[in-house]
């Protein structure tokens, strides 16, 4: 076995409130403070003897503190993403000047798809990832010089040079589990959300997708489309083994990006998991079949998260959804007869969208009824289809850098004739409160709060943390009229 550098796996510190967004830096500030395990990290930290991860934000670490642990360090690696990137790049810059000797990468998909741009200008930074960096993590830490180093760009001479690309993980039983990293160095009631019960813990039993949804950022940067699978004995021996390390935890989720596209697999889970006898949710298309639900409901299946994203059928087809709004009733339908709870993700702004879709979008929310909601703006990252749309029809509002304001609040990024950014901004607080404000949906919460301590003292947190978003996302839009 190789000498390993002493090495240090960071998710930098940021805006107050940064969730990063299915466990990788990926979105924002939500309206609600969550915040979801680092996976991508944990991974190869999991992989590096004698690595350490820190998750800066939901620990509440400052600059200073984390750049002093980094001190110690030979090896600093940054998770970033285009959201947070000029900011990942300032801290990259601070460990530089505290720690000079140290070699220091950024992985992630906004470096992989923009790896020069990226050296470019987060000058403190050594080498950045392309693709899935698991074992091009592994080969950094072990000294490997850096031009052997399948997978990444660096500097070489004053240039950029990019090294042979790395192919794609087709076994994902190698990994090894990140539970150990988790208990090591993650403090588990910092990670949580509005949907699912506290403590969580989030795993991957696999990687890709094979939707072709435009705006989706990890099919079409790192995980690609060919949906790569654990076994069902690895997902079974996890699950048995995070039963017993964390016993404290009433809730696991699979954070797969489509864990029901192998439904046959997804059943055989399910029944696995109902002999371990634990609480569980996952992401899923509004197409999983009755029978299937059911399977899953009967062995522990609590909640699906679903992309319902628009009320409108040609919406869903300009961003390749692949779902037809009458099976999306269908399966809303099935999920409140067998007393499967729903959190519905939507997203307002995209191509073919119109004051008349958002309003279709709205009702059909209200229609399908799930749980809790999510509404989002749709975001062009470097690398989707949507962000090709937007910059070959000159739809881009801000540029990359500026998806967020100073708070790390999502702007509207995308412009269409007759639908300006600010009408698709105002939309999203008028879903929220046409939602949340209906007579039911207040009476259905009210009651949950009532009959469970916890759930009251959760609530009525997210509903101060959900008024002062809106208060604070209407500050920052006078304030970007007026200047």
């Amino acid at each position: 076995m190789p000498d390993f550098m002493k090495t240090l796996f960071v998710n930098p510190p940021t805006f107050e409130g940064f969730d990063g967004g299915a466990g990788s830096r990926y979105q924002c500030r939500r309206e609600v403070r969550s915040f979801w395990y680092p996976t991508w990290l944990a991974q190869p930290a999991a992989m590096v003897p004698g690595s350490r991860l820190i998750d800066a934000p939901p620990d509440d670490l400052t600059v200073d503190q984390v750049a002093a642990i980094a001190k110690d360090y030979e090896c600093i690696i940054l998770h970033t993403s285009t959201p947070s990137f000029n900011n990942d790049a300032r801290f990259a810059a601070r460990v530089k000047e505290d720690n000079p000797k140290a070699l220091v990468g950024m992985v992630g998909a906004h470096v992989g798809i923009l790896p020069e741009q990226s050296l470019n200008l987060a000058t403190a930074a050594d080498w950045v990832s392309v693709g899935e960096f698991d074992y091009t993590c592994i080969d950094i830490a072990s000294g490997k010089p850096l031009n052997e180093v399948d997978g990444i760009a660096y500097r070489e001479n004053g240039q950029v040079v990019r090294t042979t690309e790395r192919p794609i993980i087709m076994d994902m039983d190698a990994f090894p589990s990140v539970l150990d990293v988790y208990r090591r160095d993650l403090t588990i009631p910092n990670y949580f959300n509005g949907y699912l019960q506290h403590p969580y813990l989030s795993f991957y039993t696999g990687r890709g997708c094979k939707s072709k949804c435009t705006f989706c950022l990890w099919p079409q940067t790192i995980g690609g489309h060919l949906y790569r699978v654990r076994s069902v004995d690895s997902v079974e021996a996890e699950m048995k083994r995070a039963k017993a390390m964390f016993p404290e935890v009433k809730e696991f989720f699979f954070d797969d990006d489509t864990l029901t596209d192998n439904i046959p697999r997804v059943e055989e889970i399910a029944r696995r998991l109902g002999k371990l006898g634990i609480t569980w949710s996952c992401n899923a298309k509004p197409n999983v079949p009755r029978a299937t639900i059911e399977i899953m409901k009967a062995n522990g299946l609590r909640l699906f998260l679903v992309g319902y994203e628009s009320g409108n059928q040609q919406v869903l087809n300009n961003m390749k959804k692949g779902t037809r709004l009458d099976i999306i009733r269908r399966f809303s339908k099935d999920c409140r007869q067998l007393g499967v709870k729903v959190h519905g993700t939507f997203i307002l702004g995209m191509p073919g969208e119109t004051l008349e879709t958002i309003q279709e979008t709205i009702n059909f929310a209200c229609e399908m009824d799930p749980e809790t909601i999510q509404v989002s703006l749709a975001a062009p990252y470097p690398g989707t289809y949507l962000y090709k749309q937007a910059t070959e029809n000159g739809w881009l509002e801000a540029q990359s850098e500026e998806l967020l304001d100073t708070h790390g609040v999502q702007h509207a990024a995308l412009n269409y004739p007759g639908l300006t950014s600010e009408m698709i901004f105002e939309g999203v607080d008028e879903f929220y409160r046409r939602f949340y404000f209906r007579p039911r949906k207040m009476f259905g919460l009210f009651g949950g709060m009532l009959g469970d301590r916890q759930v009251m003292k959760r609530r009525l947190r997210e509903g101060k943390e959900f008024f002062h978003f809106l208060r604070e996302r209407k500050r920052e839009e006078k304030a970007a009229a007026l200047s």
